[in-house]
């Protein structure tokens, strides 16, 4: 276990009920290990736009509003106020979204989450417009080069022990550990994910997103 300070890059779409339940996780780990977390906004919009007919109808559905509506905000609100905000509106997004599963489809939900954030309102305006999408898809796009394009949200990204650097999809894990178990679990994750040539360890979820 290293204790030298290090970054982590974590790429989110706020839609997403799995990348919450791994933000909380790495929430946690700021708390047990030399760790602190720069946000970054990725989009599934933006990753399932040229594969639509391979996605369940619901999904196609959400595709248009739901999708895009959150992140559009992220965006527009890092661009006026700078990254470090991102933090804070995706943890207040992501409360209201999957704790308290209020519709992300709402103005009213999206202005609450800004507001709790220390945010204008009128960002929420950000919503309906494809103003900010250029900023978006590069933000997607650097987080995706990352680990190729088989892969969903969240991305983290980290300096590795020699310095190269160790990126990764997931982990996909609920309910979120808490304390020592989420250090474990990212010194595990670090371990497998900075082995060369190691792409995937995978099972059948059997269980959905534990909020609490």
């Amino acid at each position: 276990m290293t204790t030298e300070r290090v970054t982590a890059d974590f790429w989110f779409d706020p839609a997403c009920p799995w990348a919450w339940m791994t933000s909380r996780w790495m929430t946690e780990v700021e708390k047990v290990r030399p760790v602190d977390v720069r946000w970054h906004v990725m989009s599934l919009g933006v990753l399932n736009e040229h594969k639509l007919d391979e996605l369940p109808e619901d999904y196609r559905a959400a595709m248009t509003t739901e999708i895009w509506w959150p992140v559009r905000v992220c965006i527009a609100a890092a661009e006026e106020f700078g990254d470090e905000v991102l933090g804070r509106l995706y943890e207040a997004l992501g409360t209201r979204f999957h704790n308290q599963g209020l519709p992300r489809t709402e103005r009213e939900t999206i202005v609450a989450a800004l507001e709790d954030a220390g945010l204008p309102a009128r960002l929420a305006d950000a919503a309906y417009t494809d103003a900010f999408d250029g900023a978006l898809r590069a933000s997607h796009k650097e987080g995706i080069e990352k680990v190729g394009e088989d892969v969903g949200t969240p991305i983290i990204s980290v300096p590795g022990p020699d310095g190269a650097e160790v990126a990764f999809f997931g982990p996909v894990v609920t309910p979120a550990p808490k304390g020592e178990a989420a250090g474990r679990l990212w010194d595990g994750t670090l371990l497998v994910a900075g082995t060369p040539g190691f792409y995937e360890i995978k099972r059948t979820r059997t269980q959905g997103p534990v909020f609490d």
